[in-house]
């Protein structure tokens, strides 16, 4: 044995011995036996509650500027957003020289304070308000 393994590997002999082949692996195993193949289980049903939306997901009540924007009185935030981004890529209003500008048009005014131009990281701080608080 070389000293510099030696030395890299502190002469532990774990380290330095030989690798154990999955021959001898193999054979150590218990011998397959023929089983039935279990029937499937049907599958469990969730409890009532556990299927609704939380957090970003939930459907709540919008302000009526936003409800005017989505064109429903209930929106997701997720949804709201999305709507938001299809509008600005319909109606090309990202800055082309610097992709995270928005220039707003009348209808996203409406929506984002009466701002000229909104960052992208803006739009979720500025659609805040407009979810209602359900208690």
């Amino acid at each position: 044995m070389s000293s510099a393994v030696a030395r890299v590997f502190n002469g532990c002999r774990a380290l330095l011995g030989p690798a154990k082949s999955s021959a001898t692996a193999a054979t150590k195993t218990k011998p397959t036996t023929s089983k039935k193949p279990r029937a499937k289980s049907p599958p469990k049903s969730k409890p009532p509650g556990s299927s609704r939306p939380l957090g970003i997901l939930k459907v709540g009540p919008v302000s009526p500027a936003l409800a005017h924007f989505l064109g429903a009185s209930e929106s997701s935030r997720t949804d709201a957003v999305r709507k938001i981004w299809s509008h600005i890529k319909t109606h090309s209003l990202q800055n082309p020289q610097n992709k995270r500008e928005i220039i707003c048009d009348a209808k996203l005014k409406a929506i984002f304070d009466g701002k000229d131009t909104v960052g992208f990281l803006e739009i979720a701080k500025l659609l805040s308000p407009h979810f209602v608080k359900t208690a």
